[in-house]
C-alpha cells in the first residue's frame, strides 16, 4: 500500500473546506498509517493533536475498500481529546 491514490467524499469536501482543511494535511496525516501497517478493509481514524494552524487536533475518517482509500470526513474536534 505504498502508493495509493486518496479520494474524497463529497461530505469530506465541504467539511475540509467549511474548516479550511487542505488535502495536503489530510494525505500527511493518512500516508503514515497506510504505510505503517497492513490495514484490513472497512473505516479507520486518526486524530493528530498539532496538524498545522489549527488550534484544535483533527479528526480524520477513512476507509478502505479493495485497495481503495476514502477520506469520510475531516474536521476539527473542538472539545479536545477524551482520556
Amino acid at each position: 500500500m505504498s502508493t495509493l491514490e486518496i479520494r474524497y467524499s463529497r461530505h469530506a469536501k465541504r467539511r475540509m473546506n467549511l474548516y479550511h482543511i487542505s488535502e495536503e494535511v489530510i494525505s500527511a496525516l493518512v500516508a503514515p498509517c497506510l504505510r505503517a501497517s497492513e490495514l484490513e478493509d472497512g473505516k479507520h481514524e486518526v486524530i493528530e493533536k498539532a496538524a498545522g494552524q489549527h488550534r484544535y487536533p483533527l479528526k480524520v475518517v477513512f476507509s478502505i475498500e479493495g485497495g481503495e482509500v476514502t477520506v469520510i470526513t475531516a474536521y476539527p474536534l473542538r472539545r479536545g481529546l477524551k482520556k
